[in-house]
């Protein structure tokens, strides 16, 4: 019998007798209906926790999908009407020539954990603002007073696309390279000086003292480093299971625990003239001497990216070292020069003619085989054939990479911290990807093995097998004559500055070569526009502060309250179930009691009295 009992204000009950049941079903109902009632809780549970389970993965990956979608609504024109969008412009002041960056990014979200999300700014053809001058702003050493003539027209240029309306707010950063850290620091200051008085006069963008500055090598590195793993959306935090993850000693935080987080990348970039190295530091370094120690403070950068100074999640540790002269053609050069006295001092020695006629030129292993070549120096001219030997190539260039015997150091025997090969990931950009695509055809994931052998077939190719495939067209668009003829002795270089000089093993396998990442070219100005700008989320957080606050804290709560929910549902349902039970046993009670006094009243006794319930 199920007895049902509510009190309300009219206290009321209904019974069920299991009439005509099976006896099994009549002696186990009890436990029937609670197992059948805990079955549905747990079953409800279940189903609720798969529900938001599949909520919150597709949330998750709608995020990367839409991660990856960015990259490729990064090509479509700036809305120049959303009022929400800010502007900021870099100023690339190079050797060579200037070249102006205009980027662009929404309002910040108001998580003082996210960082602004930047991307370069597109005109209505959806091409890159971006517009380059010659000379180079270094030219005007001996004339300052002309400098902010030579700038203006790409500061005009600038202003045209930027809306009027977001001009004063707007920081415009100048900041100078390679050609003005050569020149005198009183030269320096007079162009800096001529800036800074003259461009505030004619344009209304947000410029400072501090503004327009020379940046040094370290700077530089810094900031494409910073461009590079931003754009590869490493400065994201993740709970993904495929992410690689690094364990990260914050730097400033020795006494607290290590922390996990998603891996940066590393950066291998070798121009003409010099060679530069970028990677982050995720352990406290050690120091072999006193004088090691006082160079790495060179060559280490501790910054923070994040907006609030109190926060360390996006403190990063990075080396950064560039080597000037260890470029592909500077590399060359030095080789060449080398070589000539060498063979000078050696024909002396020996009365030989070796190399000073085209009949008996010096065999060079660098150069493809019967490929030829010269030398001038000093009014003499000396003759080369290629021997196209691979491997005796980077046998005569290791001597070039000054390495020493002290311990942690690479080329030039420059401090160098420890890599961890087993969990680290690097691009090689530049010379790192001319080498292994232009004419080896195999860019992109590097293979020792498979590069070595690739250029030992190439060396060992004759010139005229290999001119008839250039005719053809059989290697990349831009590749020219001068690449076919130094080929080999580009390869041989980088790959004794890999392996050589940055001690890196041969069967290292997280090395991608590459031109462009998700089809740009990522410039450093990226990641100095990112660094300088990045307490301007302060405005926007203080300014929404509980409602930013709240949302965070609804976000990151969300499925602990729905927990939360569930158990309390369950305790419940079960307080339900004892308080049906409990009120059912009082029910038979009174029946008792009822039955018992009419057997009194029909044998003509007085009721006995009996204890009513507890």
């Amino acid at each position: 019998r199920i007895s049902i009992s509510c009190l309300l204000p009219a206290s009321w009950h209904f019974s069920i007798s299991p009439v005509g049941c099976p006896r099994i079903l009549n002696t186990t109902l009890r436990q029937i209906v609670v197992m059948g009632i805990l079955t549905a809780a747990v079953s409800l549970l279940y189903y609720s926790l798969v529900v938001i389970r599949n909520k919150y993965g597709r949330a998750y990956r709608d995020k990367r999908f839409h991660r990856y979608l960015a990259r490729v609504t990064d090509t479509e024109a700036t809305d120049t009407n959303n009022p929400n969008l800010n502007y900021g412009i870099v100023v690339d002041c190079g050797s060579s020539g200037s070249r102006i960056f205009v980027y662009c990014w929404p309002r910040h979200n108001g998580n003082p954990h996210d960082l602004l999300d930047i991307k370069q700014m597109r005109d209505k053809n959806r091409k890159p603002v971006v517009m380059k001058i010659k000379p180079g702003i270094s030219e005007f050493a001996s004339s300052p007073e002309k400098v902010s003539d030579y700038i203006s027209p790409l500061l005009s240029f600038a202003a045209e696309h930027v809306p009027r309306a977001k001009h004063k707010e707007t920081p415009l950063y100048i900041l100078c390279t390679a050609g003005m850290r050569i020149l005198p620091e009183s030269q320096q200051k007079a162009i800096l000086e001529d800036l800074l008085t003259d461009i505030p006069v004619h344009f209304d963008f947000l410029f400072s003292d501090s503004h327009a500055e020379v940046i040094s090598g370290k700077q530089e590195g810094v900031y494409a480093w910073i461009g590079i793993n931003f754009v590869l959306g490493r400065f994201e935090h993740t709970d993904d299971e495929d992410e690689a993850m690094v364990e990260v000693h914050v730097p400033g935080s020795e006494n607290k625990e290590a922390i996990l987080r998603k891996r940066t990348v590393g950066i291998l970039d070798m121009g003409g003239v010099s060679t530069q190295i970028a990677y982050e530091v995720p352990k406290t370094v050690s120091f072999a001497s006193s004088q090691q120690e006082e160079v790495a403070k060179n060559l280490l950068a501790e910054f923070n990216l994040g907006c609030d100074t109190h926060q360390t999640e996006h403190v990063y540790r990075v080396y950064v070292a560039t080597f000037l002269g260890f470029g592909g053609n500077a590399a060359r050069q030095r080789y060449e020069d080398s070589l000539f006295t060498s063979t000078v001092l050696k024909n002396r020695l020996l009365g030989k003619q070796t190399g000073m006629t085209s009949d008996s030129p010096y065999l060079d292993p660098c150069l493809p085989l019967d490929a030829q070549d010269e030398i001038q120096q000093n009014g003499q001219i000396m003759y080369l054939r290629g021997l196209g030997d691979f491997n005796l190539c980077r046998e005569v260039i290791q001597p070039f990479m000054n390495k020493t015997n002290e311990t942690q150091t690479s080329l030039n025997g420059v401090y160098q911290p420890a890599v961890h090969f087993q969990n680290s990931e690097f691009y090689g950009f530049s010379e790192f990807y001319y080498c292994t695509e232009d004419v080896l055809r195999m860019g992109g994931d590097y293979n020792a093995a498979k590069f070595t052998k690739a250029a030992k077939d190439y060396c060992a190719t004759k010139w005229s097998v290999l001119r008839e495939r250039f005719d053809r067209g059989l290697y990349a668009s831009h590749a020219d004559l001068h690449r076919l003829k130094y080929q080999c002795f580009k390869s041989a270089w980088m790959y004794e500055v890999f392996h050589s000089g940055f001690s890196f093993p041969v069967t290292y396998s997280n090395l991608k070569t590459a031109l462009q990442v998700y089809d740009k070219e990522v410039q450093w100005t990226l990641g100095a526009i990112l660094y300088r700008t990045r307490f301007l989320p302060l405005r926007d957080i203080q300014q929404e502060n509980f409602r930013g606050n709240h949302s965070h804290w609804r976000s990151f709560s969300f499925v602990y309250n729905h927990y939360l929910f569930f158990v309390c549902f369950l305790i419940v349902l079960l307080s339900i179930l004892l308080y049906l039970l409990r009120l059912r046993r009082i029910h038979r009670r009174l029946l008792r009691n009822s039955s018992s006094t009419s057997l009194w009243m029909e044998e003509g006794l007085p009721p006995q009295k009996i204890a009513g319930p507890l």
